[in-house]
Parts: C-alpha cells; sequence; structure tokens
C-alpha cells in the first residue's frame, strides 16, 4: 500500500513537469526528436565506497555490483527519510523560509552554489568540502577561481545544523542543498518542481575540473553548449537553465571588461547597444582592480561573500529601460537577449546561434509559462546528474568535512 501511494505522489507531482515535454514555439518537431543526450563523462564514477563489510553481506548483496556503478538518479526516491527522518524536508523548508526572508540575494546564491556543486562530478556536495580525502594539503573546489565567489556555504551550515539535531548522522548535505535550492527558487517566484532524496555525500573535492569546466561568462555559444552536452543537456535545456540568471545581480567584476577591454582591444564589446553600454559604465565604472572575466562563472550572481559591494547589475534592471518586466521569474531575461542587453557575454551570445536564438525567442514569447515549465523539469533533470547513492559515498556530519574511513 505504502509503494503505491508514493508511486501515485510521483505521477501527481510529475504530470506538470512531464507537460514541458512539448516543444516551445519556435523549436520544430524534428529537432526536438532528434536530440542526443550523451553519457555524462566524469572521473568520479569509479568512485566507490570504501565502506567495510562482513563477508556474508558482500556476498549476500547480489545488487552491490549494479548499485556502485549507477549514478543516473534512477536510486533515488521520493520522501526517502519517511522513516529515517519524516520532518527533514519540512526542517529544510523551515530554515530556507526563514533565510529568505532575512537575506533575499539567498535564492540566487544557493542556485548558483547548487549549479557548481551538479556542473561538476555531479550533486554530491563536493563544492562544500574543505579538504580532500582528509587531505588538507589538496587543492579543493572552493579554491578553484570560478568558486571563489561562491556564497551561501554558511547558508547551509546553518540548515544542516538544524537537520542534525532533529535527525543526527542521517540526511546528506547532497540532499539538503538539491532541497534548499528548489525551497528557494520557489521563494524567489520560480516553478515547483519534485526533488527526490537518497543522494550521498562524496569525501573527494575536484579542483582541476572545477577549474577547466565551469562555464565562463566570456564563452561563446559553441563552448556553453558543449560543456553542457558533455553533461547531458540539449540545446533547450541549456537555454532554459541559463533562465535562471533572471534572478539575483551580475557582480560589475563580472562584466567589467566587456565594457573597457573586450577581448584585450581596450575597447567595449561593438556589439552593446551604445544606450545600454552608458547604462552599464553608470553602474559599473571603470577599475582597474577587478577580476578577469576570463576566469569566473557564467552562473556569477553576486559577489565574494565577504565584500559588502552591491555593484552590479540584474536582467531586471537591464531591461527596465527598454520595456516593462512583470515578477523576479518571467521572461525578462530573454526579452533582455532579444534586444541586445544581455549583461554577460555568454548569454548575449544565445542569440547568434540559430536554434539558441529561437529558443530565446520562444521563451520570450509568452507570459513565462513556457521557461517556467521547461526549468522545472531541467532542474530536475540537473539535481539527479551523477548522483552517489546507496553504499557510494558517505553521509556527512558537517558539511565541509568528511567522515574519516
Amino acid at each position: 500500500m505504502v509503494s503505491w501511494l508514493n508511486v501515485w505522489i510521483m505521477v501527481a507531482l510529475l504530470v506538470p513537469v512531464l507537460l514541458s515535454l512539448t516543444n516551445p514555439r519556435g523549436e520544430s518537431q524534428t529537432q526536438t526528436q532528434t536530440q542526443t543526450h550523451p553519457k555524462p563523462h566524469s572521473q568520479k564514477q569509479t568512485q566507490t565506497q570504501t565502506l567495510h563489510l562482513p563477508p556474508s553481506l558482500i556476498s549476500s548483496s547480489s545488487n552491490l555490483f549494479f548499485n556502485e556503478r549507477i549514478r543516473d538518479g534512477s536510486n533515488l526516491d521520493y520522501d526517502f527519510y519517511r522513516d529515517t527522518c519524516p520532518q527533514a524536508e519540512d526542517t529544510i523548508r523551515s530554515a530556507v523560509t526563514r533565510i529568505f526572508f532575512d537575506h533575499r540575494d539567498s535564492a540566487p546564491a544557493i542556485l548558483r552554489l547548487f549549479f557548481h556543486d551538479c556542473f561538476i562530478q555531479g550533486c554530491d556536495a563536493s563544492v562544500l568540502l574543505d579538504d580532500s580525502n582528509g587531505n588538507k594539503n589538496h587543492s579543493i573546489e572552493k579554491q578553484a577561481i570560478p568558486n571563489q565567489t561562491l556564497r551561501g556555504f554558511d547558508k547551509i551550515d546553518l540548515i544542516k545544523e538544524e537537520v542534525e539535531q532533529a535527525c543526527p548522522g542521517v540526511v546528506s548535505c547532497a540532499d539538503i542543498l538539491a532541497v534548499a535550492a528548489r525551497d528557494f527558487v520557489l521563494l524567489a517566484g520560480g516553478p515547483f518542481y519534485p526533488v527526490l532524496t537518497g543522494r550521498r555525500d562524496s569525501n573527494q573535492s575536484f579542483y582541476d575540473e572545477a577549474n577547466d569546466q565551469i562555464p565562463r561568462p566570456d564563452d561563446n555559444v559553441n563552448r556553453t553548449l558543449r560543456l553542457f552536452s558533455l553533461r547531458g543537456f540539449n540545446e533547450r535545456e541549456t537555454v532554459s537553465l541559463l533562465g535562471g540568471h533572471n534572478i539575483g545581480k551580475i557582480g560589475c567584476e563580472f562584466i567589467q571588461q566587456r565594457l573597457y577591454n573586450f577581448q584585450g582591444t581596450g575597447q567595449p564589446d561593438p556589439t552593446i547597444p551604445v544606450d545600454f553600454l552608458g547604462q552599464m559604465r553608470l553602474n559599473c565604472p571603470e577599475n582597474n582592480n577587478t577580476s578577469s572575466t576570463n576566469e569566473v562563472s557564467a552562473f556569477e550572481v553576486s559577489q565574494k561573500e565577504n565584500s559588502h559591494s552591491e555593484a552590479g547589475m540584474s536582467y531586471m534592471q537591464a531591461l527596465s529601460s527598454s520595456m516593462s518586466s512583470g515578477g523576479a521569474f518571467d521572461t525578462h531575461y530573454f526579452q533582455s537577449l532579444l534586444k541586445g542587453r544581455g549583461l554577460l557575454y555568454a548569454d548575449q551570445q544565445l542569440m547568434s546561434h540559430v536554434k539558441t536564438a529561437r529558443l530565446v525567442s520562444a521563451y520570450a514569447s509568452d507570459d513565462g509559462s513556457t521557461f517556467r515549465m521547461d526549468f522545472a523539469r531541467v532542474m530536475l533533470k540537473m539535481s539527479n546528474l551523477d548522483v552517489l547513492t546507496g553504499l557510494q559515498g558517505q553521509v556527512r556530519l558537517n558539511c565541509s568535512q568528511g567522515v574519516s574511513s
């Protein structure tokens, strides 16, 4: 009876999301049918749990061999903690709500933190670690250039502490980050999407991969599409994920070179409309001390966590001088790109590719329902990306510290 109840609950939650599989205006049926999803390739696929099991258990576990290799999210479950910590998701939701109303900028920060975690070797909370396999001399993801401006670690730690008080040693940091990201998006005006649980935490951090594989704000459209394709996302999914830029602020240091020294020319990006260039320069005056945009993430939405600077622009702000916009999670990001008012070069590059430009136009052409449905669908997919489950990984007691074997 319980299992059938879970099935019906999942059907009720997933039907609205699955409706987004219909083509948005501007994308042909043929293109959708012929999209391929390359199998994500990652070094971490070979990582297995170092748990010491008794011989009797090993010999009787016929599924162990397969369990160590399944990373596609199929081992996740709805309400995974219903028996071991039934209050887990309520505790996370309560903490997220309190944090959001005290710090509205936490929503884009946690969304970006979640993306950076999942994009590098899967959704396993490896970006939260302060060491790798207990080796404090090994470079970690937090130290990678694209991650040095990540914020929200303290918010995840706070949520983890409250969950630990309710259920010590049960709920993984990877699940907390995934559920919290969904709840922050919802509070920021975004769509609801179901988050399955049962992820385990990695004890390894991936510095080199984070440096090399996180999209940059100055990437051309081909590199952006290639990086997303390597993780199984097609053009439509990539464009809808980048639509997450419609909340939060782009820090000035991530558009500075585009305004004053585009590709080393000493001149601004010539594709920026003159009036918009003036507006951007008013918000982001020339500053020789800003970080190089060649080395930061395209999902950057704010300044460093220890910085008090508010300099930057949002996509709603970029659009407001040319046309009106609705709520925070609507189509204004795509409308901005249609007007040539993309803040990041990588975002505006979506208009230089036939398929992505068609998708931008399709998302911008309705009340936002197509984008919201697609965003919900692709966030569900991303949250299941290359996860650790079952006997893989571990459950950390502290999100920044692995559990010693």
